[in-house]
């Protein structure tokens, strides 16, 4: 459990008075402060059997992604009214330590420049990794492992988060109500049943980053052949069916022609790869149509992203035109992420300049790539600028010659575990990672192999769940209620 009052008091409360338990093994994520445990020792020495503080305080949520679990982290570091964004940062600084120990590397912290929050955070971590690395069980130094950490903010990329994903897992969690990653769905016979998207499930994590026009029912069929046999697997195959229809139903109903939109405005060419001169003329024709709010009020930052700013007025005439005049913080609030968003009606930020994937084989409407994906794949061939990408602290060997590190390695590596002997990338992203750039990992890793990316964040986010923070940053700590939600609750 957390070392944190509350935990502990409500531990002390199963033993206190009468105990539910004959004895208990405690296992602290973190370390645990005096008082709590002197506390806990006081009410409970008799029943502890075990504990131990284990140095873990993230949460692995795939093999190559990790979460801090607090998306309250957003409104901490980007709402102005925020009191508690020094503290945020320190925690998340805390959490990164434990991943690193856990993954026992001691790596050289980079954050992207420009950014205030990344190079705070980069700052903390690497002072407490030092602390943390002083001296090992046989009271040597650690020395740096061949491993970089990047600390870069949400602010990098606006993008990736809103447009409408095409591949499987990110397309399923924007457009279908996956909560807690469970998918809820009736059976044939009408019953309501449900299925854990994870690790577990094997034909999910082979298909998850599968662009949805592969998953077709042959596809499926072939690849339950070639998996170990197992009666799940016929569950497995009846609920991706299931999944991916539902997907297609959304995609038939709307979101294929919004895709066209959305990709012409991203990437700024369209299908034949002519520029894009006048993005009005995209973005009206969704503005025109029954489409939802949201998909409105995504597709108008696509085009505002695009044109790397507006001016007020033109601002003010699309906030008409979705008619959201009562919400336009869906839109304002954006200049708090720093980077290149309207900061008085005018942008200031220019666009990063982005790698020529032109002779890359993509479906139309999945042209866009996301920028973390060109940052890992320059970080992996040490081709990042040294004035964009400060180092906060002195870079490991393997990371600081001028060839690409997979040169370094004596061998490529043929599997997972082989892996282990090459570099890692650590990256992390202050206020939320999309599930198109968790992809971006395992595809960079898949094409290096000598290189482990690993990326994480306080959070995962979709693309409403980033509308309704943005929205609610201007909202006081104590204000995030809805109405609805207040009277529920």
């Amino acid at each position: 459990m957390s070392p944190t009052a509350k935990c502990v008091d409500a531990f002390i409360a199963d033993f206190k008075t009468k105990p539910k338990y004959k004895a208990a093994y405690v296992y602290f994520t973190d370390y645990c402060p005096d008082d709590l445990f002197n506390n806990m020792k006081m009410y409970c020495a008799k029943y502890i059997r075990v504990c131990k503080e284990i140095n873990m305080s993230f949460m692995p949520q795939e093999a190559q992604v990790f979460t801090c679990d607090n998306p309250g982290a957003f409104q901490s570091i980007y709402s102005p009214k925020s009191q508690d964004k020094k503290k945020t940062l320190e925690t998340l600084a805390d959490q990164l330590v434990t991943l690193c120990a856990t993954l026992d590397e001691y790596p050289g912290v980079r954050y992207k420049n420009n950014m205030v929050n990344a190079k705070a955070l980069a700052e903390l971590v690497d002072n407490k990794l030092a602390k943390h690395y002083e001296l090992d069980d046989s009271g040597k130094k650690k020395d740096k492992t061949q491993a970089q950490l990047l600390i870069v903010e949400r602010g990098i990329d606006p993008v990736s988060p809103i447009l409408h994903e095409l591949t499987y897992q990110a397309m399923a969690y924007d457009l279908i109500d996956i909560q807690n990653d469970t998918y809820k769905y009736k059976a044939k016979d009408g019953s309501e049943k449900q299925a854990l998207l994870n690790e577990d499930d094997m034909l999910w994590v082979k298909l998850r980053h599968k662009h949805i026009a592969d998953i077709t029912i042959s596809n499926l069929a072939q690849m339950m052949k070639k998996m170990p046999a197992f009666r799940k697997q016929v569950t497995e195959k009846t609920i991706h069916l299931q999944l991916a229809e539902d997907c297609m139903q959304h995609f038939a109903n709307n979101v294929e022609k919004l895709c066209k939109a959305e990709q012409d405005l991203a990437v700024g060419l369209d299908v034949e790869g002519v520029k894009v001169k006048d993005p009005m003329r995209t973005l009206l024709p969704v503005l025109l149509n029954p489409y939802s709010t949201h998909d409105k009020i995504r597709a108008v930052l696509l085009y505002i992203f695009s044109l790397n700013g507006t001016t007020d007025e033109n601002l003010s005439k699309l906030i008409q035109h979705v008619k959201i005049e009562d919400e336009r913080e869906f839109i304002l609030n954006w200049k708090e992420l720093g980077g290149p968003y309207h900061h008085i009606g005018i942008f200031f930020s220019r666009k990063p300049t982005r790698r020529d994937r032109s002779q890359d084989q993509t479906y139309n409407l999945s042209r866009w790539t996301p920028v973390i994906k060109d940052v890992m794949e320059d970080a992996v061939e040490n081709k990042l600028d040294t004035t964009e990408w400060p180092h906060q602290s002195e870079c490991p060997a393997a990371w600081n010659g001028s060839g690409a590190v997979s040169a370094r390695q004596k061998h490529k590596a043929s599997s997972q575990d082989d892996r282990r002997t090459g570099s890692r990338l650590i990256i992390f992203v202050v206020g939320g990672i999309s599930y198109s750039e968790m992809r971006c990992a395992y595809e960079v890793t898949q094409a290096v192999k000598s290189c482990e990316v690993i990326i994480g964040s306080s959070h995962i986010l979709t693309p409403t769940g980033l509308l309704n923070d943005i929205k609610a940053l201007s909202k006081g700590p104590m204000e995030t209620f809805t109405i609805e939600e207040r009277s529920n609750a």
